[in-house]
């Protein structure tokens, strides 16, 4: 079973930055595309951002200039920068490929943006 364990969330003041990390069991170039997915409570979960295995990314409008999508073929690892944090930017943040599956989904990692 592909397992996907995210990490590096965290509090931040609003207009700082973080860097998640997604550690993946198997290559990454087993798949198509590796995404980026938020999730706030009470609400459907949100596709943040996406990179294809030939390295394309996409990015919702709402992070479209903040956010970064890339990865470390070596360690099978994807990463997810994000400047400029807004509030409205807090979430419960997860990988999982793109489509995604029920049965990748990880324990995803808070991020909280306060002051």
């Amino acid at each position: 079973q592909v397992q996907f364990v995210e990490s590096g969330g965290g509090l931040v003041q609003p207009g700082g930055s973080l860097r998640l990390s997604c550690a993946v069991s198997e290559s990454i170039f087993s798949f198509y595309a590796m995404a980026w997915y938020r999730r706030v409570p009470g609400k459907q979960r949100e596709l943040v951002a996406t990179m294809t295995s030939g390295g394309s990314s996409n990015y919702a409008d709402s992070v479209k200039g903040r956010f970064t999508i890339s990865r470390d073929k070596a360690k099978n690892t994807v990463f997810l920068r994000m400047n400029s944090l807004k509030p409205a930017d807090t979430a419960v943040y997860y990988c999982n490929i793109a489509p995604s599956r029920s049965d990748y989904w990880g324990q995803g990692t808070q991020v909280t943006v306060s002051a």
